[in-house]
């Protein structure tokens, strides 16, 4: 059976565990975050994750997408020379 043969059930049988694996990093990490001393993080950085977290709740395709743009830089044609490669 391939994966456009299976129902939306099977799917989330099958990535259950790895997705809750996943959300508790995440968690953790975001918790260690704020038990941290001092200086804050970046807010900007911080704001960008409250903003992937809200688009994991939103309905609609393309959530890592809409997630790894957020985290992209914008493309530069001289990508190269800006980071000395």
């Amino acid at each position: 059976m391939t994966p456009a043969e299976r129902s939306a059930q099977q799917v989330l049988e099958a990535e259950l565990l790895p997705l809750r694996a996943k959300l508790l990093e995440v968690a953790a990490g975001l918790d260690r975050i704020e038990r941290a001393v001092e200086p804050l993080p970046d807010a900007q950085t911080m704001d960008t994750f409250r903003t992937a977290i809200e688009t994991l709740l939103r309905p609609g395709p393309n959530r890592a997408e809409r997630i790894q743009l957020l985290f992209s830089r914008a493309y530069e044609d001289r990508w190269r020379d800006n980071m000395e490669v």
